[in-house]
This record gives structure tokens, C-alpha cells and sequence, in this order.
């Protein structure tokens, strides 16, 4: 049985995925809600496990419909991202604001893979059940993330893979 003690704890951990997903907070703040009321109206077909991964589930199948559903692209540059809600003055509160920057200029398939496995702790398997898609592709989405995320942090500008067509 679905608890909605155990839907409460992971209310934040959903905000910061969801807020990373969307790279806007109101537009966040209704996927999480999207989420809860489907979880809650499909709470019977929850079996016991990892509920989180469930949860994510859930979400990454909201906001797939939800992008599919608008039909445009989103193509932003780096100076067009929104802005973080709070402005520290430490150096840390940059550092972060660069982070989300290169992370909204991720492509969203590498940039689901990364926040799974990075910043949600699931492992390979978990993000592959999430997604919906195989280990090896989660691998690979994985390598190209970071990379390109190293790439964005250290102001490389963006590189075009020249890829070859082997037969």
C-alpha cells in the first residue's frame, strides 16, 4: 500500500528533478503535481520496491508527453536561460548558476541520464527502468553528458561530432 508519509519524503527530491527537468520552476512545480496525482491515482498498481524510481517513473512519462505534446523546440543559448531564483554572493552561488546553465544546454536524453545517476543516486539499472530504455544506452547518454557538461564548464565552445558511416 502506497503511504502518503513515504509520497511526502520524497517531495523534494521530485521538486529538484522536476526543476532540473523543466529549467523552470512554476513549469517544475506542475510536473511534481502531475506526478503526485498520478501517483496517487494509480497508487494500486505501485508494487513494493524502490519508490522513488517508481515516482521518477512516473515523471520522466509526464514530461516526455508533455514535450511531445507541444511540438515546438526549445533551442536556447546559454544567455537565455532563466535566471536561479536566489542570487548568493558567495562564489559557490556562480558556480551553481554555470552548472545550471550547461545542464539546460545538455540535450534533454543525457541530461535526464545525468541528473538519475548523478544527482538522484540510481544506479545504472534503476535509470535504465526509469527511462525505459537499455543499460548500454544510459552507459553511453551517461559519458556523452559529462563530457559535454566538462566541455560547457570549462567555456569550450560547442563542438560538432563528426561522425562516420561505417557499413
Amino acid at each position: 500500500m502506497l503511504s502518503n508519509d513515504a509520497l511526502l519524503a520524497e517531495i523534494p527530491r521530485l521538486r529538484r528533478y522536476a526543476r532540473a527537468l523543466a529549467g523552470d520552476a512554476a513549469r517544475a512545480d506542475d510536473l511534481v503535481q502531475d506526478t503526485l496525482e498520478r501517483a496517487l491515482a494509480k497508487g494500486r498498481l505501485w508494487r513494493p520496491g524502490n519508490l522513488r524510481a517508481w515516482l521518477f517513473t512516473l515523471m520522466h512519462n509526464l514530461f516526455v508527453n508533455q514535450v511531445r505534446g507541444e511540438r515546438l523546440v526549445d533551442y536556447r543559448s546559454p544567455d537565455e536561460l532563466p535566471e536561479a531564483p536566489v542570487r548568493p554572493q558567495q562564489l559557490d552561488g556562480l558556480a551553481l548558476r554555470d552548472l545550471d546553465h550547461a545542464l539546460q544546454c545538455l540535450p534533454t536524453e543525457q541530461r535526464e541520464v545525468l541528473l538519475l545517476v548523478s544527482l538522484e543516486d540510481l544506479s545504472y539499472e534503476e535509470a535504465a527502468r526509469v527511462l525505459g530504455i537499455p543499460i548500454g544506452t544510459v552507459m553511453s547518454r551517461l559519458s556523452r553528458a559529462r563530457d559535454r557538461l566538462r566541455q560547457l564548464l570549462a567555456g569550450e565552445a560547442a563542438s560538432v561530432a563528426h561522425l562516420k558511416v561505417v557499413k
